[in-house]
């Protein structure tokens, strides 16, 4: 690894949104409503990666913990997650996005894997920024999956190159920059594995709130920072 070049943008960007129920509940509103606008900060968020020459833009959408909530919330976020897929996939083409799924797909709802997989396929030959939704994704999960991978094959040696490769993108580049909306300073099982030398932005603004100009601020404390990977 060679120390990151001043005033260079990150390949990849991880994105923790978080604060979409406290935005509802600050103004008195269901959290159905926070869910909401925190899909229309995706959509400012994809443009705005992409305005920057981000290549690849995960974001932490709904994790393996998140099935505890009340059924209605949850009901209310897979019907988001079809609306928001059909509008992806229909505006891909303009934008050139393709999309990425990393996650168990148990239990996810039929409909909501139908159009996961039509839109993965729909926009698997674009060359644009990648959008990477980590969906019923748990980083211990995904780790467990690639260790049980390996014990299939028979492994009883493992590399980290070996374990890279049974993640469930294994061309997908370590993050260099994490960020995290809301005021938390956690992980919440997040690329646990890809975050080993991942630079960390921790903002108080609430993920609806999260604009291009906040998402720009990230990625000029980035660029201030000098990156050693353990050397000197």
């Amino acid at each position: 690894m060679s120390e990151n070049l001043p005033n260079s943008t990150p390949r990849h960007v991880a994105i923790i949104m978080d604060g979409n129920g406290r935005w509802a509940k600050e103004r008195l509103l269901p959290r159905q409503a926070g869910h909401n606008a925190g899909a229309k900060a995706v959509e400012r968020t994809l443009q705005a990666a992409q305005k920057a020459g981000v290549e690849f833009l995960t974001l932490y959408a709904f994790s393996t913990e998140n099935w505890i909530r009340p059924q209605e919330e949850i009901d209310g976020l897979m019907k988001l997650l079809e609306q928001t897929l059909d509008k992806y996939t229909k505006e891909a083409e303009k934008n050139n996005f393709r999309l990425w799924v990393s996650g168990e797909r148990e239990p996810l709802p039929a409909r909501v894997l139908e159009k996961i997989d039509y839109a993965v396929n729909a926009t698997a030959e674009n060359t644009g920024l990648t959008l990477n939704l980590a969906l019923n994704y748990g980083a211990r999960q995904e780790i467990t999956h690639a260790v049980n991978a390996l014990i299939a094959e028979g492994k009883t040696s493992v590399t980290p190159e070996d374990l890279q490769k049974h993640l469930y993108h294994s061309a997908l580049p370590d993050p260099e920059l994490i960020i995290r909306t809301s005021g938390e300073e956690r992980l919440s099982n997040f690329l646990l594995w890809q975050a080993a030398y991942s630079e960390f932005y921790f903002t108080p603004v609430l993920w609806p709130d999260f604009t291009e100009a906040e998402f720009n601020k990230a990625l000029d404390a980035y660029r201030a920072r000098t990156r050693r990977f353990g050397g000197l």
